[in-house]
Order: C-alpha cells, then sequence, then structure tokens
C-alpha cells in the first residue's frame, strides 16, 4: 500500500491559514502601507523643493542678467549725457571718446538684455517631475497589481 505524503507546515498554513494569524497579518499589512504612504509623501515633497530650488537659481541668474541690462541702460544714458555736453562745449576729441564709450555700454546692455530674457522664458514655476511622478502614483493607487 503506497503511502501518501503529508504536506508541510508552510504548505499547510498556506491552504489553511490561521484566523489569528489573519488578522496579525492584515494589521502588519496596513501598517506597512502606512509608513510607504508616509515615506512616499516625504520624497515627493523633497522631489518638489528639489525642482522649485532649481527654478528660483535659474530665475536669479536671469533677473542678475536683467538688472546688469538696467545698469548699462543707465551708464548709456548718463555717458551719452556727457557726450553731448563735451562735443557741444569743445567740439573736439573729448567728447567723442565719452561718445564711443557710451556706445559699447549700450552693446553690452543690449547683450545682458537677450540673455536674459532669453534664460528668464527657460523659468518654470511648476515642478514637472514632481506632478509627473504624482500622477504615476494615482495610477499605480487606482491598480496596484497592474
Amino acid at each position: 500500500m503506497a503511502t501518501v505524503p503529508r504536506p508541510s507546515p508552510s504548505t499547510r498554513d498556506r491552504i489553511r491559514p490561521d484566523p489569528v494569524q489573519d488578522d496579525r497579518s492584515m494589521a502588519e499589512l496596513v501598517g506597512e502601507v502606512t509608513t510607504d504612504l508616509q515615506t512616499l509623501f516625504r520624497q515627493e515633497l523633497a522631489l518638489a523643493k528639489a525642482e522649485l530650488r532649481e527654478e528660483a537659481v535659474k530665475a536669479g541668474k536671469a533677473a542678475g542678467l536683467l538688472s546688469g541690462a538696467g545698469f548699462a541702460g543707465y551708464m548709456t544714458v548718463v555717458l551719452l549725457s556727457l557726450a553731448a555736453v563735451f562735443g557741444l562745449a569743445e567740439l573736439i576729441g573729448l567728447g567723442w571718446s565719452a561718445l564711443v564709450v557710451a556706445v559699447l555700454w549700450a552693446i553690452a546692455g543690449a547683450v545682458m538684455f537677450f540673455m536674459g530674457r532669453s534664460r528668464m522664458r527657460e523659468v518654470s514655476p511648476r515642478p514637472d517631475r514632481t506632478i509627473e511622478t504624482l500622477k504615476e502614483d494615482a495610477r499605480w493607487a487606482k491598480h496596484p497589481t497592474g
């Protein structure tokens, strides 16, 4: 007569789980899910902060260039005024030399303005990566197995 192998304890537990163990494991699972959600939320918040910090640095650099353009514009007005004064007063080289310097300041101001404007257009106030990961998290929460 052939003997039928008895299932091992681990196989038996999978076939007929202990109700007390199920309650405990369910509580553990809920605790793990809660912990995971808290960790996920903290990571998303950290990502949002990092993205906003990056964008603030970009905005600061663009603002610095625009400030430089404003200063160059101010210097242009001052030097053009001095050139007009010296040019009309003496009608010789002193005024024309101030005019050349003023033109150079105007060129520098124009270059800084256009560079600052193009960099300002690159600044995005939205944390795009964070938004995308939140959408992924929402999709996962709706369908955690798929």
